[in-house]
């Protein structure tokens, strides 16, 4: 299928589900479902964003704002996930206990809103990657309008540039927890430690990265074009330093570059 005959389908999907709840991220394809139902459904949309230690605040005001500027209703949740053994144990089932939690609530809230469906903004590359999320929205009937047009990262970026959203190019997000090996139980210090880190990074102009927390070790990803401006002397000082004071024991880098779910490396 080509783009145009992709979007002519989301339009589509978007316009059979009547009214829905956006589970709303404020990141790029979140955002572009967001702004797509809301033209298309008009006041029978609702943007839910659940908020918790997961994602760094900055993200949070992020969402409110772009929800604002679509001129979307946005509830905000507090999210409790932290408080599930099940989820802090950290296992490879760790975003299906996520994602579960998430869309019972949503579920709920949509139907306290009189809302037909909950949608999110999972696209066609995810599939490439592990993510056992997709099964706690199958057991809610949460739906993917992006995802069922066979939209991928690239074509939802473009279509996001053609209707001027300020997210077109904004780096791809994930949770905190992604940082932190499977087996390693997750603590709110190791969270924040890491979150410390990533905000180094941002301080310094890098747009697109990770850092990865192996226990007193950090692993440093950015894109491969970036390793050399990491490498620098004066830069390696300045990251040896501010990460070991953010409590690391070693700084390192990973000389592949950023890579989109390293941590599943090896799950089938």
């Amino acid at each position: 299928m080509t783009l145009h005959q992709k979007k002519a389908a989301l339009f589509v999907r978007i316009a059979d589900l009547k009214s829905v709840l956006v589970a709303f991220s404020g990141g790029v394809d979140s955002t572009l479902l967001l702004k797509l139902c809301h033209d298309i459904l008009k006041d029978r949309v609702v943007a839910v964003t659940a908020t918790s230690a997961l994602q760094p605040g900055h993200e949070n005001e992020a969402a409110l704002q772009t929800a604002r500027d679509l001129g979307v209703r946005h509830i905000r949740i507090q999210s409790k996930i932290l408080e599930k053994a099940v989820f802090l144990k950290n296992t490879d089932q760790r975003c299906y206990h996520c994602k579960h939690h998430l869309f019972k609530k949503l579920r709920e809230l949509a139907g306290d809103l009189d809302l037909e469906h909950v949608a999110h903004g999972a696209n066609a590359d995810d599939l490439s990657d592990y993510r056992p999320g997709f099964r706690a929205a199958e057991e809610h009937g949460v739906v993917a309008p992006l995802l069922e047009a066979g939209l991928g990262k690239d074509e939802i970026r473009q279509l996001s540039k053609e209707l001027n959203l300020a997210t077109w190019d904004k780096p791809a997000m994930a949770c905190l927890a992604t940082r932190i090996p499977y087996g390693t139980k997750l603590t709110p210090e190791r969270l924040d430690q890491v979150n410390a880190a990533e905000a180094v990074l941002a301080s310094h102009g890098f747009q697109s990265f990770r850092v990865r927390c192996h226990g007193p070790m950090a692993r440093i990803e950015v894109p491969a074009q970036d390793i050399d401006r990491l490498l620098d002397a004066a830069m390696r000082k300045i990251m040896v330093a501010k990460l070991k004071a953010i409590g690391f024991k070693h700084v390192t880098v990973d000389l592949e570059g950023y890579v989109m779910g390293s941590m599943n490396l090896g799950i089938d």
